[in-house]
């Protein structure tokens, strides 16, 4: 068994095949019990949050009972978006907040995400430590016993707290009255909370994606299907439609001609409306080694540094913590504002949004876009057996090759999936031909290579 769970955003995989066991998942919360636990004082708990896939019940069942036999009670919430255990997780004081998703991946796969008591996914180091208790054979002896077991509670006011802490960031003076918007919630965590809290703020809210059944979240749906949504707003006469994935982290905007806004454009726009109020801390973005060149180039222009990072939302924020940023993000629609959230959060983005719409009192295309993007093409390599990028014999020959013939005008970043037996490749330049060539190449190369 390879003693390896945590990938790049918790633990992730097909449910019911190690390490998405529930086994495992009991073990997870002994250790989170073990680690997290407030000996100061009598009652320590941890926050649960789960997304709509079926396999959700085994998992929240089994977490419960290893926080429980270690004395920690636990508070569910059932189904709502990640970034809300992040706030609940914090709000209402918890030790430790857990989430039960695999995000944007098919209902059969499900995943564990661990927060802090103040609603940061934990670094490299505490998912070490967790680790390695799970694997300890000793630390089965260590358990409460008696009157010290924790209980478990079902907290039926969390999304109301949640929709509390997404209306505030809409000006007091600002409402969504005469706005039509489409909302796409993926069939996923925010399939309640979603289209509620729109509608409360006075929009006309067309929702699609908000009939889970435990086995259509993500399905031809959401942020990684956002044609529906293009269809409907046109349709429908909408003034923007917004699909989140099945967790409710990230979001992708489709404006009122049908046009599809990413995290760059997203990310771009809210760069220079908080530069030009002054709320720009330490005058910086932050981004990924994915994030396009010509963002970083528009802001450059703007006079706004850009840093990139490797991809993951947490650390995209660890970089911005270290580096005093308020604003930073994913293309892919992880938004973080900082000065509301402590991870990419689809709906709070989106709300945020509305409200520059009706405070610039201009349609969302004239807002977006503010640059041009540089072409890029990406595609993912399904292998048997992942392998670090220096392993894979003749991979940099053949990258460094490619990268002569892009010249200073493009890039090319190849890395392993964190969560599937995948490879991803991209290839951006001011070329379209070019970089497709290079990316059909290199995706070929390691299709050959690890799928012997």
């Amino acid at each position: 068994m390879k003693k390896k769970l945590f990938g790049t955003d918790g633990i992730r995989g097909e449910a019911n095949v190690f390490p998405m066991l529930p086994e495992i998942a009991l073990q997870v919360g002994r250790a989170i019990g073990y680690l997290f636990k407030n000996h100061n004082v009598h009652f320590s708990k941890v926050l649960i949050g789960k997304d709509t896939r079926l396999s959700g019940y085994i998992f929240e069942s089994s977490l419960v009972a290893g926080l429980c036999s270690m004395g920690v009670s636990t508070f569910l919430v059932g189904p709502l978006p990640t970034p809300a255990i992040a706030f609940l997780t914090k709000d209402m004081r918890a030790d430790a907040g857990v989430m039960i998703s695999a995000s944007h991946n098919p209902y059969y796969d499900n995943g564990i995400k661990i927060f802090d008591k103040n609603g940061y996914k934990l670094p490299d180091e505490l998912e070490e430590k967790i680790e390695n208790l799970i694997f300890d054979e000793t630390f089965s002896t260590k358990r409460c016993l008696k009157n010290e077991l924790g209980k478990a509670y079902r907290i039926k006011d969390a999304p109301g707290r949640y929709a509390v802490h997404l209306k505030s960031v809409v000006p007091p003076h600002l409402n969504f009255e005469g706005l039509k918007i489409v909302i796409d919630c993926a069939n996923g965590a925010a399939y309640q909370i979603g289209p509620q809290v729109l509608e409360e703020l006075g929009a006309e809210v067309i929702p699609i994606g908000c009939s889970p059944n435990g086995i259509n979240i993500n399905d031809n749906c959401g942020a990684l299907y956002p044609e529906k949504t293009k269809e409907l707003v046109i349709q429908n006469k909408a003034h923007l439609g917004i699909a989140l994935d099945g967790d409710g982290d990230r979001i992708v905007v489709i404006d009122e001609k049908g046009n599809l806004i990413d995290g760059d454009d997203i990310l771009a726009l809210f760069a220079l409306d908080f530069k030009n109020k002054g709320i720009l801390l330490n005058n910086v973005v932050v981004g990924t080694i994915m994030s396009n060149l010509g963002l970083e180039k528009f802001l450059e222009k703007q006079g706004i540094s850009f840093v990139r990072t490797s991809v993951g939302d947490r650390y995209v924020l660890m970089k911005m913590k270290e580096l005093g940023s308020i604003l930073g993000g994913e293309t892919s629609g992880h938004i973080i504002f900082l000065d509301k959230a402590t991870t990419g959060d689809g709906l709070l983005t989106g709300i945020r949004l509305i409200s520059l719409i009706k405070e610039k009192e201009k349609p969302l295309s004239e807002l977006i876009p503010l640059f041009e993007k540089f072409p890029q093409v990406m595609i993912n390599v399904k292998v048997k057996e992942k392998k670090p990028i220096e392993e894979i014999e003749g991979l940099e020959e053949k990258i460094k090759l490619a990268k002569s013939k892009l010249e200073k005008n493009g890039r090319i970043i190849i890395r392993p999936s964190g969560t599937e037996p995948k490879y991803r490749i991209m290839v951006e330049g001011d070329k379209k031909e070019l970089i497709e060539e290079i990316a059909k190449e290199l995706a070929n190369f390691i299709r050959q290579k690890l799928n012997k």
